[in-house]
């Protein structure tokens, strides 16, 4: 249960806080957000497992928010709302809620719909980081490292090199970036060329002929998991190689101690 997070997204400061007290006196680490705009910093910064949504915030669209979230990390979706008519919910569900509560509601059903979703996602698991060998993208800690060095990624940073490849090689355009790894909303998709420009520079051997996140001329860009695997593979060709020419050096040297034979000249060493 410990390593369950659930974000509250509620603009009733007194709701916030009674459902946030609920949940982690059993068990959930909690945070809260007031806003949409304080709800999407949190969602990047804390990546919670469970989303508990107001339909009705005092600064945007519930909903939208709703359809933002399934564009990033997926989580599970607990959506409140007031409106109870059947139209109202099934607006919910098809912008992306995995449950739909009316307000007002008891607790214990609350808490009773959280859990129900805490196992569905156990039965789901995603993975805890993605490993490209010598690339490895911890998601829980939300680190970077690369041939076993930590590298320090700034937290958009991180998002942008999570959503890239996460797409599994598939080119994204500038927009799409911007919708899947920015919090806010920018109109700038050159925005995107900074922050690729800093990647590279932290990963690449050389960042103006980069392998690892490549420029797809007029789409965007693209994560190109080949390169590290084939870099991978390399390495190990290589480590491979210089065994065998050890083994090589030792059975030669063992011959050069022994005393050769007739038998031994003729016969063609194999191995």
């Amino acid at each position: 249960m410990a390593s369950v997070s659930v974000q509250i997204v509620e603009s009733n400061p007194h709701l916030r806080s009674l459902l946030g007290w609920h949940l982690q006196q059993v068990g959930y680490r909690v945070y809260q957000a007031a806003s949409l705009y304080q709800a999407r910093e949190v969602f990047q910064l804390r990546q919670p497992t469970l989303v508990i949504l107001d339909a009705e915030l005092s600064d945007g669209d519930g909903l939208e928010f709703c359809r933002w979230l399934l564009r990033q990390h997926q989580p599970y979706i607990l959506m409140l709302s007031a409106r109870n008519t059947e139209a109202d919910v099934v607006a919910g569900l098809k912008a992306g809620a995995d449950d739909y509560l009316t307000k007002p509601f008891g607790m214990q059903e609350f808490l009773a719909r959280v859990e129900a979703l805490i196992r569905r996602n156990r039965m789901n698991i995603p993975p805890a980081y993605l490993d490209y060998g010598d690339l490895k993208i911890d998601l829980v800690q939300r680190r970077v490292r690369f041939q076993e060095e930590l590298i320090d990624l700034t937290p958009q940073e991180f998002s942008l090199l999570y959503v890239l490849a996460q797409a599994g090689g598939l080119p994204l355009s500038r927009s799409e970036l911007l919708n899947r790894a920015w919090p806010d909303a920018i109109d700038n998709p050159r925005t995107i060329d900074t922050h690729v420009l800093s990647l590279r520079k932290k990963l690449e051997t050389d960042p103006r002929q980069p392998s690892i996140i490549q420029t797809i001329r007029n789409v965007g860009y693209r994560f190109n998991p080949e390169f590290l695997n084939g870099y991978n593979a390399g390495l190990n060709n290589s480590h491979n190689n210089g065994a065998q020419e050890q083994q090589n050096q030792r059975i030669t040297e063992r011959g050069n101690l022994s005393q050769p034979t007739a038998a031994s000249q003729a016969l063609p060493i194999t191995k």
